[in-house]
């Protein structure tokens, strides 16, 4: 199977990382998303991941914390994810790196992207960890900049629905789903593909976004060879 795109971005949340349990890790659900990068980065593609936090803090949502505190706790909980991810890798015989926005140099390198780049040159996938390092801007807009740090192709987002939709098909069972949409018609429609930072600046670097269903971890596979499933947004 031939790869469509050379160098990916893939966002993973928090929350498809704990399977049905919606909390924690699901070491299988690790093990199945690892096996599936694995073939992607034998297919030679370079591959960026940025994970987020939600599996393990939403806090700020609560609003009961000062929102920076919150946030940097958020960062931290992405730290956890990232590890797990690179352990369910390095178990797969794929070399791994973990950066963060944050330093925590016993744990892992600091961002520097030079490195990051001569690191996917190198094969060796890269994963994004405590976001972009600042509060108030979320893993969405993490994926968005480090995507157009690394000059990615494309981002693939792994979510827990099958594409883009034009309501929650979870509470309108005659929800439409969209096969190609632009970035103007999410902003405008105000459609929850990722945050309005985050699309805009998508749109803003020409970086399209797939968003697919991680049901089938077989998809980002598909996605990679540009296999026709979920939503493409350019």
């Amino acid at each position: 199977m031939a790869a469509k795109y050379k160098n990916v971005m893939l966002k993973l949340s928090g929350e498809a990382l704990a399977g049905d349990n919606k909390t924690g890790l699901n070491f299988d659900i690790l093990n199945t998303i690892a096996v599936q990068i694995k073939k992607v980065v034998d297919m030679g593609v370079k591959v960026s991941i940025v994970v987020g936090g939600g599996n393990f803090w939403r806090g700020r949502s609560g609003g009961q914390m000062d929102r920076t505190r919150a946030d940097h706790m958020g960062m931290l909980a992405t730290v956890i994810n990232a590890l797990a991810m690179a352990d369910s890798l390095e178990a797969n015989g794929v070399p791994t790196r973990v950066q963060t926005g944050i330093e925590m140099r016993q744990i892992a390198e600091p961002y520097i992207r030079g490195r990051a780049v001569r690191h996917l040159e190198k094969s060796r996938v890269v994963i994004f960890a405590c976001g972009t390092g600042n509060p108030y801007f979320t893993t969405d807009t993490a994926a968005a900049l480090r995507a157009a740090e690394m000059g990615v192709e494309v981002i693939l987002l792994a979510k827990n629905v099958d594409g883009v939709y034009d309501s929650d098909p979870n509470q309108n069972p005659n929800a439409k789903k969209y096969d190609h949409i632009s970035f103007m018609e999410v902003l405008n429609q105000g459609l929850g593909v990722m945050d309005l930072t985050a699309a805009t600046l998508c749109k803003d670097n020409h970086i399209p976004l797939l968003v697919f269903g991680l049901d089938c971890p077989e998809n980002i596979v598909k996605a990679v060879s540009g296999e026709n499933i979920g939503t493409l947004v350019d």
